[in-house]
């Protein structure tokens, strides 16, 4: 590659970051703005992030996030991980049909999704609430959990299982002794991503939410639109900060596992 290409590309490269992550910077930093005003600089301050826990819908609403969030993962984590075994063990004729209904949650756009939630839900007669969030948070962020675990079954192969059957272990026993220990730090991971995709949604929130069960992003949608303000900013800093920390850890699992298998 030239020279005067390479370094186009670098320079495309660096105006992308700078278009999407200094928005991102600009908002954390007027998080510790002494002024109400956004665009007026006068001073740093943490009063924004103590008047925001002393806030008690903005707590109401992280509880309501992180609850929905641990329950929705965890079911996700489930029932992710048993149809990646399934699909890795278990002969299925339409295995390619399975495969793309599984996966279709990941490429439908979410305001589709939560818009044929909310008409499932309507047409069942089940009342929009805490319940109705969860089910749906399970039903977009599982297909992540196969995919994770998916991919570690496959690198894993299947040599060890054969030979744990073929020391005399029952295919429970290879279950729980082999199989899940290997693929363990994939399922921590798996965990993770939901649990962050669970925290951050807010489309699929927006139409199967209850009146009762405003998430952290609906709160701060709410709040937006009443006007930006320093306490909305700190509210998004710490949301941004906790995601990518969730990612990251997720992420170095992610790596740890593909590196134990290499090894």
């Amino acid at each position: 590659m030239n020279t005067w290409r390479r370094r186009a590309l670098f320079g495309y490269s660096w105006a992308m970051l700078v278009f999407l992550y200094l928005p991102i910077a600009i908002l954390m930093l007027y998080s510790f703005n002494q002024s109400r005003i956004n665009a007026v600089w006068s001073g740093f301050t943490w009063k924004w992030y103590v008047s925001l826990f002393e806030n008690r819908q903005v707590m109401e609403a992280l509880g309501n996030s992180v609850t929905i969030a641990l329950i929705s993962s965890v079911l996700a984590t489930l029932l992710g991980t048993a149809a990646a075994l399934a699909m890795k063990h278990f002969s299925l004729r339409w295995r390619s049909i399975v495969h793309a209904l599984i996966y279709l949650p990941i490429v439908i756009p979410e305001i589709m999704m939560g818009l044929s939630l909310l008409v499932l839900f309507s047409q069942l007669h089940i009342e929009l609430g805490k319940a109705t969030l969860v089910m749906a948070h399970v039903t977009f962020s599982m297909p992540f959990v196969m995919v994770i675990i998916a991919a570690r079954l496959a690198d894993m192969g299947s040599e060890l299982e054969e030979a744990a059957q073929d020391l005399g272990a029952t295919p429970w026993e290879t279950l729980r002794h082999v199989t899940l220990p290997l693929i363990s730090p994939s399922i921590l991971a798996g965990f993770l991503m939901s649990f962050t995709l669970s925290l951050d949604d807010f489309i699929i929130s927006f139409f199967v939410a209850g009146p009762n069960s405003t998430t952290l992003p609906l709160y701060i949608y709410g709040l937006v639109k009443r006007g930006v303000s320093p306490e909305v900013n700190a509210l998004s800093t710490l949301l941004i900060a906790c995601t990518v920390l969730l990612v990251v850890v997720a992420e170095l699992l992610r790596r740890k596992d593909s590196k134990s298998i290499t090894l």
